[in-house]
């Protein structure tokens, strides 16, 4: 596997390099955004972790440019309390994220998991049918969401669960289910990445359609339900 590493910290970097290399990868370090674009496009790595806090340029806007040429996962690392970049990395295409310190075992497994994903290791069946729970239509074709006639901006990770959320609709949708459906992780593992997901798709479901509201049951799931 071909790991490309973007990251300024010359610490971490020999790190994930050691780390990646002791597993049998080739890793590439880069430390900076422009250096490891140029080496995204002539190396084809299988997999780029992405610091956001580069010199040159954004972490976040080289995950857009990487993500708008290229399929490659992509996993970005954040520091803590970072919610929003987390959440607009994910917009821009990333796969996953991973908070800064973080362990080395737990990146790696999560940099696997992407992999598996990506290369269609989870099938989901073929769904066609259109779906609506009040001024709310997701449609399954053209992987659409419109609310009161206005299309809603949502990401892939989005979409996939808020299908989950109305083809059940007005019942409870477990945390495992979504996160063995959307991820392919028990709930435990992928309780953060599900958390940043449904905050950002909550606010734009419900500025989209005012009349359906996703429930929070504490500790169990969600539920996606018309408002009284």
């Amino acid at each position: 596997m071909r790991v490309l590493v973007i990251e300024d910290d010359v610490a971490i970097g020999k790190l994930l390099r050691f780390a990646f290399e002791r597993d049998g990868h080739d890793v590439v370090v880069t430390p900076t955004a422009r250096e490891g674009l140029d080496t995204a496009q002539e190396w084809r790595p299988d997999v780029v972790l992405i610091d956001l806090g580069l010199p040159d340029m954004g972490g976040l806007e080289v995950t857009r440019l990487l993500r708008a040429s290229s399929d490659v996962p992509i996993v970005i690392l954040t520091a803590r309390g970072l919610e929003d970049e987390r959440i607009q990395g994910l917009d821009f295409g990333a796969d996953d994220y991973v908070v800064k310190p973080f362990s080395v075992p737990e990146l790696e497994a999560r940099v696997r998991s992407v992999i598996r994903r990506r290369r269609g290791n989870v099938v989901q069946p073929p769904q066609t049918s259109p779906l609506t729970q009040g001024g709310l239509s997701l449609d399954q074709v053209e992987h659409r969401v419109r609310g009161a006639g206005l299309d809603i901006s949502v990401t892939k990770r989005e979409f996939e669960i808020l299908r989950l959320l109305m083809q059940q609709a007005g019942k409870l949708v477990t945390r495992s289910a979504i996160s063995r459906a959307v991820w392919s992780r028990d709930a435990a593992s992928a309780k953060n990445l599900l958390d940043v997901h449904m905050s950002s798709l909550r606010k734009k479901v419900e500025e989209g359609a005012d009349d359906v509201h996703i429930e929070t049951v504490r500790g169990e799931g969600f539920r996606l339900s018309a408002r009284p």
